[in-house]
């Protein structure tokens, strides 16, 4: 790969975290909280067009290989995917409106895999030649600034807790990446985290903070 072609892709999400701000403050003018909707399709199309225009060609196929080495590692990351399960128990109620449950569901469902080609696949791919750890840590940190931008219009997801959660998220799920070869199992946990976080109804601030 060209330097050219590294230094765009290890730019893009510091531009794709700027466009994401502004999507949030303009949309949040307009629609409110309900402007989770216009950023997550707006990030969609920006992190599509990255792992498109720069992957490699086989690069979608790698990383849906068998996981290997030790199945501990997959299980770390399905760990991570169960923590917010206590959330989803308390207030699984408030999906009760179709306006509500249609994108919590086609958010979990699709999201997992774009964000996981991108913030692991793509940045750690293109980051191989530096230490592990300093590459994990990179797509870790821009993984959870970027998450950073629902607390723009949603009390829920406002504050440190959401920048060092998926922080965590992204350093565990990077090592898991890093160690096993493959992001079948870390998109899975990424899909249990959607799914259990009741994504739009904490976006909407559809319960209280702080009530597990």
């Amino acid at each position: 790969m060209s330097s050219t072609k590294r230094n765009i892709v290890l730019v893009s999400p510091f531009l794709i975290i700027a466009i994401n701000f502004a999507v949030a403050y303009s949309f949040g003018q307009l629609i409110g909280k309900w402007a989770f909707i216009p950023i997550i399709l707006i990030e969609w199309c920006l992190f599509l067009y990255v792992i498109f225009r720069y992957a490699e060609k086989e690069s979608i196929k790698k990383w849906m290989i068998k996981s290997r080495g030790a199945i501990g590692w997959n299980i770390l990351a399905l760990f991570i995917g169960l923590l917010p399960l206590p959330l989803f128990v308390l207030h699984y109620d408030t999906l009760s409106s179709w306006q509500v449950w249609i994108p919590w569901i086609l958010l979990a469902l699709i999201n997992p895999w774009i964000e996981e080609f991108y913030w692991r696949g793509l940045l750690l791919d293109y980051t191989k030649r530096w230490p592990n750890a300093l590459a994990i840590l990179f797509t870790s940190f821009v993984f959870a600034i970027n998450h950073a931008v629902f607390g723009v219009n949603s009390e829920l997801n406002s504050g440190l807790t959401i920048v060092i959660s998926t922080f965590i998220m992204g350093l565990i799920w990077g090592i898991v990446y890093k160690k096993t070869g493959s992001l079948r199992w870390v998109i899975l946990a990424h899909f249990l985290v959607d799914f259990f976080s009741l994504s739009a109804a904490s976006f909407l601030d559809l319960y209280e903070k702080g009530r597990w």
